[in-house]
């Protein structure tokens, strides 16, 4: 078994340190590095990662649901889903940090108020 994670904004920054020293422009050597692979090969090949990933959530999700898989499995597939988004925020210059303070800046909203908020933004921009 694993030890709690007492603080998971920690793992995060980590997580980001280690995505960040694997860019190819940081050294990151695409042939020995999963993430400097991906990376190099831009977009296309880390927003494919996240589909695929947000697939295995939701079919995990429905097998736990049906009482034919573990729920544990979810966690698995969360965090890679998690792991491939926080490759595509290095590409763009953004980090697990940016995602938590975007969080703590909804924190006590409304879901409701909050998409309100966001479609009204959407429809001054056209």
């Amino acid at each position: 078994m694993f030890e709690p994670v007492s603080d998971a904004s920690a793992v995060l920054e980590r997580l980001t340190a280690v995505i960040a020293s694997r860019r190819p422009q940081a050294g990151g050597d695409p042939g020995s590095s999963y993430v400097a692979n991906l990376l190099q090969r831009g977009p296309d090949a880390f927003l494919k990662k996240v589909g695929e990933e947000a697939a295995e959530v939701v079919m995990a999700a429905k097998d736990a649901q049906h009482g034919s898989g573990a729920a544990q499995r979810i966690t698995s597939e969360v965090a890679d889903l998690w792991f491939h988004c926080m490759v595509a925020l290095a590409y763009y210059g953004l980090s697990a940090r940016d995602v938590l303070q975007e969080l703590a800046r909804r924190e006590g909203l409304s879901g409701l108020e909050e998409k309100a908020r966001r479609g009204a933004k959407e429809e001054s921009h056209e």
